[in-house]
């Protein structure tokens, strides 16, 4: 079984780190390529990178956002927001990047998703699908979190993995910036019904919330944001305790 994977978040705005509660109510968290390098040092198995306000604004990622911080850092590095076309993606990679993580683009056309696969290969494409738990279910949202649509989350994450997709970056809206842990359902049934990884995002408060995210929801990897920007939880002591408790880690 592959090793677990500890991945701090950058959601970026306006070239600032920002995090809020539930997707609004964003504070500044510091310099993005500054905090890239720290937990690049810290030994942070990968970095994504998030521009936020890219869709919503319908303009394409910071290039030279992405260069610099490539130069500050050696570990695999994911960029989204924005992305919408295979020129897209080559300049993201070309930049620096190791992956590129789809949302909104791939919800307006899913066979992007096969296209972008086909060129890049499927390691490089991070399907991301942010989600809201509803009475009915999961609701996907797009634009950062913006804009409702019809598709129902365990669904469309399957449907990425069928188009080509090489892992799914799975967001708990309902859950982001509580600090009250992940949704641990939701990452059980995508577990179970998912072939590529997936990687949980939304809730990490403490250290036994990213136990019981590897050990119930059996999630490959695991992101986080204000718990690292703010000093809570540091890297180091993170990945020492998970050793600790038996989770095998890179």
């Amino acid at each position: 079984m592959p090793a677990k994977r500890i991945i701090p978040c950058l959601d970026v705005k306006d070239g600032r780190v920002v995090k809020g509660t539930n997707f609004i109510n964003l504070k500044d968290a510091g310099d993005a390529v500054e905090l890239a390098a720290l937990y690049s040092g810290q030994g942070a198995d990968e970095l994504v990178f998030l521009d936020i306000s890219a869709s919503a604004e319908r303009r394409k990622t910071l290039r030279d956002f992405v260069e610099k911080t490539a130069r500050v850092i050696s570990i695999p590095f994911t960029v989204g927001g924005g992305i919408s076309t295979l020129a897209d993606i080559e300049s993201v990679l070309r930049a620096g990047a190791d992956k590129v993580s789809l949302n909104t683009s791939i919800v307006q056309n899913p066979e992007f998703i096969t296209e972008a696969s086909r060129q890049f290969g499927s390691q490089a494409i991070v399907a991301a699908v942010d989600v809201l738990q509803s009475a009915s279910g999961y609701e996907v949202y797009i634009r950062g979190g913006r804009d409702k649509t019809e598709l129902e989350g365990i669904a469309w994450c399957k449907r990425c993995e069928e188009l080509g997709a090489g892992e799914l970056l799975v967001t708990a809206m309902h859950c982001d910036g509580t600090r009250n842990g992940y949704d641990i359902n939701l990452l059980k049934i995508l577990s179970n019904e998912c072939s590529v990884p997936v990687i949980a995002s939304g809730g990490a408060g403490s250290v036994n919330d990213f136990v019981v995210a590897f050990n119930e929801g059996n999630a490959d990897a695991c992101l986080a944001a204000g718990i690292f920007h703010y000093g809570d939880i540091p890297l180091p002591a993170l990945k020492n305790e998970l050793k600790l408790q038996g989770i095998e880690i890179r």
